[in-house]
């Protein structure tokens, strides 16, 4: 916990940007825990004060800086745009906050890295914002792949959407980190990551369609070194689907809307496993409020959350491997 606190069980949260994940989810998310947002900035004054009055925060800040400043604040949410995300994370360490930083954490491992060193020898809890992790379906299907299916061999996801009519949206800026894989292939890539480990190899196509300079479609493997194996892919140019599939020698586990789950519908998981086929239903729940608690009783407890910082750069190698790879042509040794 940091200085700045007087209730260590309430953190008062400051924004460092008003895109749209904190406007739609993320404030509203704490909002509607036991915590609070206290400020706002942005680079642009107007914005800020905009973003505050929507959603009722007391102080908005024209510079990222004068937030850091901000002596009511405990902790800092990180929305900026991915190749943002590295520098405001250590100046929001070196203020002594912790921080909540969008995924990826940074714009390669050696950033994520550094990153992660900063925070620990300033002290701050640091957290990667992967909410899907913190779903409760997600959990169970973590949990059904690592005591109920034996020997897991393939992982397969994936996330599409498009992202049309949008020339200059950040996500299209190499300049920024963007590109499909950074934005939202890093989910599939999380999960693989989760279930089967760090891989030994990865291989990766990609496409530009957009001529942008960054990819707008991939296809990936993932090798192990005993046969197992995960496919991943990612695009801005088709339809929207999310989901997952592990398969292993008794069975398998089935996700559909994996990972930008809706907040206000049941869920289901699907499974076959030895031979008993079955689905499970998860009541409506928003996972980025869960998110929020998870990180809150972290600081609070001076614990590790879930998806820390050895986790972020664990998965930025995989990343870096995949763009690497989509590069050259040939698969890349991890």
């Amino acid at each position: 916990m940091s200085a700045h606190s007087t209730d260590p069980a309430r953190l008062e949260f400051g924004v460092l940007g008003t895109a749209g994940i904190a406007d739609k989810a993320v404030v509203p998310a704490i909002a509607a825990s036991d915590h609070a947002v206290g400020a706002v900035a942005s680079r642009d004054a107007d914005r800020a004060a905009s973003f505050a009055a929507r959603h009722s925060i007391p102080r908005s800040y024209g510079t990222y800086e004068a937030l850091l400043d901000d002596d009511a604040i405990d902790a800092v949410y990180v929305p900026l745009p991915n190749g943002l995300h590295g520098e405001w994370t250590k100046r929001a360490a070196d203020a002594g906050l912790a921080v909540l930083c969008e995924k990826p954490l940074a714009a390669d491992a050696a950033e994520a890295r550094a990153v992660a060193d900063h925070c620990d020898r300033r002290g701050v809890t640091l957290m990667e914002a992967f909410m899907y992790r913190y779903h409760p379906r997600t959990e169970r299907a973590v949990e059904l792949a690592a005591t109920e299916l034996d020997d897991v061999r393939t992982v397969t996801a994936t996330f599409r959407f498009p992202l049309s009519d949008r020339p200059n949206d950040v996500r299209l800026d190499p300049e920024l980190a963007g590109g499909s894989l950074m934005d939202v292939g890093c989910y599939p890539v999380s999960l693989a990551h989760t279930v089967l480990g760090a891989p030994d190899r990865a291989y990766a196509h990609t496409g530009d369609t957009r001529d942008a300079g960054v990819d707008t479609e991939l296809a990936g493997v993932l090798a192990y070194g005993d046969g197992r194996s995960a496919r991943v892919a990612s695009g801005f140019d088709t339809r929207h689907v999310e989901r997952y599939r592990v398969d292993a020698t008794n069975g398998w586990v089935a996700v559909e809307n994996a990972f930008d789950a809706p907040a206000d519908e049941r869920l289901e998981l699907e499974y076959e496993i030895d031979g008993r086929r079955g689905v499970e239903t998860f009541p409506a729940v928003d996972q980025y409020r869960l998110q929020v608690e998870h990180f809150a009783d972290r600081v609070a407890g001076d614990a590790t959350p879930v998806t820390d910082g050895a986790s972020a750069v664990a998965n930025m190698r995989i990343l870096d491997a995949l763009s690497e790879s989509a590069a050259n042509g040939s698969p890349i040794d991890l």
